[in-house]
């Protein structure tokens, strides 16, 4: 079976420091990822939540774990929704996410990968949502771009 991922990029024309502030600091990914802040000591092993505040309420729409991470180059993480009542919470469903950051031409190139996703439940059905007609990460990555380079 082949692998099914989502892989995106974009080439930002800053420095990999600040691209990497954007993906861990709280108060930045806020701005670009739905209003939802990441929470974590950023070591490997440790819970990554993406918590966020809707109707009132504290909410945390994806979660997962940190599995590798070399600051302003590279940050691989699981993910899932725990709230799809269609998918069991068990770390055979999390999919993985990987970000790598090559400093080149005066900025810094932001890779994304997402998937495996023929591995787990429902794996093309999320796919079909995640890849949203081709988009994949791409507007927020646009966001990211947009934010930074601001």
């Amino acid at each position: 079976m082949n692998q099914l991922h989502i892989n995106n990029s974009i080439h930002i024309k800053a420095s990999a420091q600040k691209v990497w502030n954007a993906l861990t600091n709280p108060e930045e990914t806020k701005k670009y990822m739905f209003g939802c802040e990441t929470i974590s000591d950023w070591k490997v092993g440790s819970t990554l939540i993406w918590k966020m505040m809707h109707e009132g309420k504290e909410f945390i729409p994806v979660k997962g774990h940190i599995k590798g991470i070399e600051p302003e180059k590279h940050l691989a993480y699981t993910v899932i929704d725990p709230h799809n009542a269609n998918i069991p919470d068990v770390p055979e469903n999390y999919l993985n996410v990987t970000y790598d950051l090559i400093e080149e031409n005066g900025g810094t190139t932001l890779r994304v990968t997402q998937g495996d996703y023929n591995k787990v439940a429902e794996g093309e059905k999320r796919y079909k949502e995640a890849y949203n007609n081709g988009e994949g990460w791409n507007p927020i990555l646009v966001s990211i771009k947009s934010q930074v380079e601001g």
